[in-house]
């Protein structure tokens, strides 16, 4: 990438239809910003989460409100009107419509990415990472309830950043953790290094597992044998260490990426003993 980069919105490298609305994507590198248009009437409950699944949106959004007005309604109960000028952060757990007859238009930069895309079928290709804090049980109580709460609030927006630059996806959080999906190995490793990487900055040190293999689409989660094999990954795992299955290390061709053989391990619940990498 270029020391200077343009693009435009009116040029999209992507374009997405969904009921009631498009989505307008630009990529600058590792950085999505979309125009996200929904017409008078659009509903997530009922436009989006039939293509998506799950009782409400799992993307953070935040962006900017060209024009019109929404109401979000989270999950915790949190309610609010957004409109021109607003600038705005969402967090996952929320239902949203446009309220009024005018168009509700946003520029987004975080949750831009194919977020009302449907999944590729009921079992799609994926590679999965994720993650745990370390020695988050001792941490907790040496913080308390409301201290360690917040952390892990920052926790998770940290890492939610991180997905939104290398194209990733949020499952779900797991209390201490994320589980999140790629559509390519390499991002995959990549935005696991970076997550690793970007929450030391707040004090935080954690621990990745990637793998890659086939995932079924369940309401708000995702289910199968790779799965089950990434968590076995990631316990292998040091403070800081991001580790790989010899399946992803197989799908990734940059040189820029480097992987030292660990040997191989048998993994608790899985049958074959399984090679595995660790980044350097």
């Amino acid at each position: 990438m270029s020391s200077i980069e343009r693009k435009n919105l009116g040029s999209p490298d992507e374009t997405e239809h969904f009921p009631r609305g498009v989505s307008h994507e630009v990529h600058l590198g590792e950085l999505t910003v979309a125009r996200n248009i929904h017409q008078p009437g659009w509903h997530w409950a009922e436009h989006v989460r039939p293509i998506v699944g799950g009782s409400s949106c799992r993307i953070h959004h935040t962006g900017y409100v060209v024009r019109g007005r929404s109401h979000v309604r989270h999950d915790d109960g949190t309610e609010m009107d957004f409109g021109p000028d607003d600038v705005i952060d969402v967090a996952p757990g929320h239902d949203a419509w446009v309220v009024g007859d005018e168009p509700f238009e946003t520029i987004d930069w975080v949750g831009a990415h194919r977020w009302a895309s449907p999944p590729a079928g009921d079992r799609v290709l994926a590679t999965i990472v994720l993650t745990d804090i370390v020695d988050s049980t001792a941490r907790a109580a040496e913080l308390g309830d409301v201290a360690w709460g917040r952390l892990l609030e920052r926790h998770h927006t940290i890492l939610r950043r991180q997905l939104d630059r290398f194209g990733g996806r949020e499952v779900k959080t797991t209390g201490d953790g994320m589980l999140a999906l790629f559509d390519g190995a390499e991002r995959a490793v990549r935005g696991a290094n970076a997550m690793v990487r970007a929450v030391e900055e707040i004090d935080l040190r954690i621990r990745a597992g990637v793998h890659t293999g086939e995932v079924e689409y369940v309401p708000g989660n995702v289910r199968g044998v790779a799965v089950h094999v990434a968590s076995r990954i990631m316990a292998l795992a040091g403070s800081g260490e991001v580790l790989v299955s010899d399946t992803t290390r197989g799908l990734i061709e940059s040189r820029e990426i480097t992987l030292i053989d660990r040997g191989r391990h048998a993994l608790k619940g899985v049958t074959d003993e399984r090679t595995i990498f660790a980044v350097e």
